[in-house]
């Protein structure tokens, strides 16, 4: 049985390929750039684009039963389809815990619409799914690598709201999870990091990570846009502002799918920092 993935080259998709090639599956990784796409050598690459039935070949589903499906701009139900004809049997579906709506600022934010039709373009097609929602990725983080690299405060505003970041590996276990077993079939199971820390909490347990002594520097909302306006859509900023406003009463709540998926802790922000050691390292 050969299994899909795509966005194998990206932060999820290259942990579940490992996953799945330590467990002996075989796996085809669908890629824009195969060239590029600097996988191990015991994945099938194949060229594809999941926005662009015209770029979907034969060879991408022969043979594959399950697909890993990442919520590609520009919509995948062209993949979908696609796959459905070929005979692609199961779907592993990563989406956002925006998409359960559960706030009322999830509802028309961003990523509540693009996960949203990520999701239906699979469960309109086949019963065969499972929808994996993280929260908030440990990833976002790296926004902080600058001023760290550098010896800079870190500029943040809401620093005493609180969030539960998942570590993009444990997002692949739970994926590979649901790939290889039947159990999850029909289910959107929601995903979290193993701590709710505040984001002063979160710089401490970054620099605890790398072993350095990290300062913080509360800006207000306002500064915050100015400091990013250049580099975040407005449409995002008003997304992440309203996240961080809200989980300063309401931190958010820590979900045990992890656990339930993979049968053991999610790893810690700390864990996080030093997987991520590289991408903080002092500038020369």
């Amino acid at each position: 049985m050969t299994i899909l993935v795509t966005g194998a080259s990206g932060a999820v998709g290259r942990h579940l390929v490992t996953a799945l090639l330590e467990q002996g599956r075989a796996v085809r990784a669908l890629s824009r750039d195969p060239e590029k796409a600097s996988l191990p050598a015991a994945v099938e690459i194949v060229a594809g684009d999941l926005t662009d039935t015209a770029a979907l070949g034969d060879a991408v589903f022969d043979g594959v039963e399950r697909a890993f499906v990442f919520p590609a701009d520009g919509g995948i139900d062209p993949f979908v389809a696609a796959a459905v004809t070929a005979g692609v049997k199961r779907f592993v579906v990563l989406s956002s815990l925006a998409a359960a709506k559960e706030h009322p600022r999830d509802e028309g934010s961003v990523s509540q619409l693009h996960h949203t039709a990520v999701e239906q373009a699979v469960t309109s097609r086949t019963d065969a799914w499972t929808i994996l929602r993280p929260g908030t990725f440990a990833n976002n983080l790296l926004s902080w690598a600058w001023p760290i690299r550098n010896d800079w405060p870190i500029r943040a505003p809401h620093v005493q709201s609180a969030q539960a970041p998942i570590h993009e590996a444990d997002i692949a276990d739970a994926a590979a999870v649901a790939l290889l077993h039947d159990d999850w079939i029909g289910q959107a199971i929601p995903l979290t990091g193993p701590q709710s820390l505040t984001r002063a909490e979160q710089v401490a347990a970054i620099g605890a990570g790398l072993g350095r002594e990290l300062r913080l520097e509360e800006i207000t909302p306002a500064q915050f846009r100015t400091d990013v306006a250049a580099f975040i859509p407005e449409s995002i900023i008003t997304m992440l502002l309203d996240y961080w406003h809200d989980t300063r009463t309401e931190p958010d709540r820590v979900r045990a799918g992890v656990t339930e998926l993979t049968g053991r802790p999610g790893r810690t922000l700390e864990q996080w920092a030093r997987d991520h050691h590289a991408d903080f390292a002092a500038t020369t």
